[in-house]
């Protein structure tokens, strides 16, 4: 069972959470109208398997976003901070 702490609430189980995105990539800036760009953010992404930074925000709880460190191979966590926090 994949467990998540959360920096406000504690440790709790995943599903007062919701998967937001990944974390590595970066986004197009605001206003950028290279619509190819955008099209590559929104719908061409890598599978890893090991270590990942993904979005999460703890919709049943604090409804924070948070920057998630997952092991994708197993399943761990790791380190789970604010994304607003966050050093990309």
């Amino acid at each position: 069972m994949l467990r998540i702490n959360c920096p406000h609430c504690g440790e709790r189980d995943y599903t007062e959470f919701r998967y937001g995105a990944d974390a590595s990539k970066r986004r197009p800036a605001h206003g950028s109208g290279d619509l190819s760009l955008w099209h590559d953010y929104v719908y061409l992404f890598d599978n890893p398997k090991g270590p990942h930074r993904e979005y999460w925000q703890h919709v049943l709880g604090c409804r924070q976003w948070l920057m998630l460190e997952r092991d994708t191979a197993t399943n761990l966590t790791g380190a789970a901070v604010l994304a607003r926090d966050a050093d990309r």
